[in-house]
């Protein structure tokens, strides 16, 4: 299946969480807090009032909360507004 996201919108796929701490302790797959780090995959045109700033590949920090969690071949990611990504990430 393709996904391409309209106006404002990113398609991203989230990183993993972490399952180690730095001491070496593995976090339980029940305790693991999701991360807000994700790569695009693909980028909606933007509008005339939001520009998208954001490159297929490039990995980018976002709110929280923000975004619909969608699940495409099996694996799981998230359509975000483009005001949603706070950060690229180099």
């Amino acid at each position: 299946m393709k996904i391409r996201p309209l106006a404002d919108r990113v398609l991203v796929k989230q990183a993993a969480a972490e399952t180690k701490t730095a001491g070496g302790l593995y976090i339980p797959e029940t305790a693991q807090e999701k991360t807000q780090q994700a790569e695009v995959v693909a980028v909606g045109p933007g509008t005339e009032k939001e520009k998208i700033t954001v490159k297929v590949g490039e990995k980018v920090l976002y709110d929280k909360y923000s975004g619909t969690a969608i699940k495409i071949d099996g694996e799981d990611y998230l359509i975000l507004k483009s005001s949603d990504i706070i950060a690229v990430v180099e």
